[in-house]
């Protein structure tokens, strides 16, 4: 197997690029893919601030590692989630890869200033973990963002993410989450704009960019997430990728390029005002974080359990 760029040996191949690469060349094609989702999407300007929402794996520290080899003024923010030894050990993660970096890593922890934690929340809204999750990062990572000044938030979503979740949408024909998947969201009042520079990239090629550059970072998946839908539509993804390499980038792209027009992006948040207790947009009195806190205050109240990090 030889590198298709200087005819060395190959380190790893790429089907649905009908290619193999040598380590340098593999690392500057992945520069080159992310660079491109930027340029064609309009993602990022030179001397934009960048804040990347960082977990402690190979997603969003190959995000990060690759926006600053770019030149890119890019500071981490991690958010501590209170999932026993999975939330220890992706912090651990993320805060030695800053260190050995010198990057900047903000840090959020939902016990700490919060009082509650993914695992309570789930109880005590009786809703899937990942339902708190989402909700938690998605308003937290704003606030930082906003808070921060920066430019936009750099999620780690690779292509099999966004094929997966595009796959779930299309089956269940959810309009109103399609008209939202795109890999910017431009900014908003009260909202930071949103960028996915790795959309050109595939999960196996951010692994091997973290092996090659020398980033350890968390190889277990979140405990809670076992059953999640996504991880299925992945694996059926996958399956149709073996025997047919570039299908998920042609489904992804094509449908960025043919469909998504067709949405009012005008129309996706419309009707929303500020949250009571926050200020944050909502399209009630009280946005969906706060009604977390605010019903997880409630149910360890009326079961005596202390508020984690704060009653203690």
């Amino acid at each position: 197997m030889k590198c298709r760029v200087c005819r060395g040996p190959a380190v790893i191949d790429i089907p649905r690029h009908n290619a193999n690469f040598c380590a340098e060349h593999f690392l500057a094609h992945c520069r080159e893919q992310v660079r491109k989702a930027i340029s064609q999407f309009a993602m990022l300007a030179p001397g934009d601030r960048v804040l990347v929402a960082v977990s402690g794996g190979k997603d969003s520290l190959a995000l990060w590692d690759v926006l600053v080899d770019l030149g890119y003024d890019a500071e981490g923010v991690y958010l501590g989630l209170g999932i026993g030894e999975y939330s220890d050990e992706s912090g651990a993660f993320a805060r030695a890869f800053a260190a050995t970096r010198g990057l900047k890593l903000r840090e959020i922890d939902l016990r700490e200033e919060y009082g509650f934690d993914v695992p309570g929340a789930a109880r005590a809204m009786r809703r899937v973990p990942c339902s708190a999750c989402g909700t938690s990062k998605r308003h937290l990572f704003d606030a930082a963002a906003l808070d921060g000044g920066f430019d936009a938030v750099a999620t780690g979503h690779n292509l099999d993410d966004e094929a997966a979740v595009l796959f779930g949408n299309v089956l269940h024909w959810d309009t109103a989450y399609l008209g939202r998947q795109l890999p910017v969201l431009p900014a908003r009042p009260g909202f930071p704009k949103k960028v996915k520079p790795l959309v050109r990239l595939a999960e196996r090629e951010t692994a091997a960019w973290c092996v090659l550059r020398g980033i350890d970072y968390q190889v277990e998946e979140c405990p809670m997430a076992a059953g999640n839908s996504h991880l299925g539509y992945k694996e059926a993804l996958n399956g149709i990728e073996s025997s047919s390499p570039g299908t998920k980038a042609h489904f992804y792209f094509a449908f960025l390029d043919r469909i998504a027009p067709l949405f009012d992006q005008r129309e996706v948040r419309d009707g929303l005002g500020a949250c009571r207790e926050c200020g944050a947009p909502t399209t009630g009195e009280v946005c969906a974080f706060c009604r977390i806190v605010e019903r997880a205050t409630r149910v360890q109240v009326s079961t005596g359990t202390p508020r984690p990090g704060r009653d203690r």
